[in-house]
């Protein structure tokens, strides 16, 4: 077998250590009954190890790094057409598993870890679970709630439909290279809100321009979505984004579809 290891990509850092490697493939659950799980950015298939030893799990492998395809291809030769060179980013998610549900796993590389993540959010009821491996900082913010200063965009969005459970923090020095910043590991398990109590494309919109602003209140920092003078004196709106709960988005998002809608009547 090929012994060469892959470079460094995507600003990745190689895992090194098993017993971490071990907790990680342990976090999975196999919450609401699936039977596959999809690992982003195997890399030299440390965590992957530990993954196939389970029977419960029938797992497959993304990569973009042909160096690392190659690799894993000489160290897994019975996973055949299950380890996938290409861009998770862009890859059709429902067609590959036929619909059906799956996991998503990973030591996700830092740099595209928040585009991860909102790959998911697209694909939510495909994906009951996902435990990942990311920066320290952008676990924190993902699992804060509302009235942190971390709280924000991600942890909105993601909170709406998944249950966010901080599992632990991993230091550097189990990484080859070692990264500067701390990393952490969160598990999300998809909730039972099967479709949120307003617009969803609007309540994106909503969440994403009231953190655009996040010092200012909700007044301020929505002015771009032109409420009317009766909708702008709701006492919500003195509050700032991060002082709101995802239901609190929800009803913010109702009160403005409304208030469009009275200022726009159909003819």
């Amino acid at each position: 077998m090929n012994n060469v290891r892959p470079k460094k990509h995507l600003g990745q850092h190689f895992l090194t250590d098993l017993s971490i490697a071990k907790n990680i493939a342990d976090g999975l659950t196999g919450f609401k009954g699936y039977k596959q799980a999809l690992e982003v950015g195997p890399g030299m298939g440390v965590l992957t190890d530990f993954l196939i030893e389970r029977n419960d799990i029938d797992t497959h492998l993304i990569d973009i790094d042909k160096e690392s395809i190659e690799y894993l291809e000489k160290k897994y030769p019975t996973l055949g057409n299950k380890i996938i060179s290409g861009d998770f980013l862009r890859m059709d998610l429902a067609t590959h598993f036929g619909g059906e549900p799956f996991a998503l796993i990973g030591n996700f590389p830092y740099n595209i870890s928040t585009q991860i993540y909102f790959k998911l959010l697209e694909n939510k009821d495909l994906i009951p679970e996902c435990v990942g491996m990311i920066q320290k900082e952008v676990a924190q913010r993902i699992a804060s709630k509302h009235g942190n200063k971390v709280y924000g965009i991600l942890s909105v969005l993601l909170q709406a439909f998944f249950e966010v459970e901080y599992l632990f923090t991993v230091p550097p020095g189990v990484f080859n290279p070692p990264p500067k910043v701390e990393s952490a590991v969160i598990r999300l398990r998809r909730n039972d809100t099967a479709a949120l109590d307003c617009d969803e494309k609007l309540f994106f919109r909503v969440v994403k321009q009231g953190f655009n602003n996040r010092r200012k209140t909700l007044r301020n920092s929505l002015k771009p979505l032109n409420l009317s003078d009766e909708l702008r004196a709701w006492e919500m709106l003195d509050k700032r984004a991060e002082q709101l709960t995802v239901a609190d988005f929800v009803l913010l998002t109702q009160k403005i579809e409304t208030d469009w809608n009275s200022q726009h009547p159909s003819k």
